[in-house]
């Protein structure tokens, strides 16, 4: 698997975030540097987990609408006399 990459923005968001998370829930602050580094770590480590997540549900999804057209198709079928 390729390795995980976040954009600009995205990276900047969540850096945010896990300052705020920081500061609300555990009265600490957490630099940029420091949000960052975690960042990268829990995307490393289990960022794959995620991603692999949102394969499994696009898969079901996929697997959904695909019985719904076969469905469809044999719906529309001619009857052969």
């Amino acid at each position: 698997m390729s390795k995980i990459e976040l954009s600009p923005d995205a990276k900047s968001s969540i850096v945010e975030k896990i300052q705020d998370y920081f500061e609300s829930e555990l009265a600490q602050e957490i630099g940029q540097f420091d949000a960052e580094f975690l960042l990268d770590f829990f995307t490393r480590e289990v960022g794959a987990y995620y991603y692999n997540q949102g394969l499994y549900d696009a898969r079901a999804i996929f697997e959904e609408r695909l019985s719904t057209i076969d469905d469809d198709i044999y719906a529309i079928e001619k009857e052969v006399k």
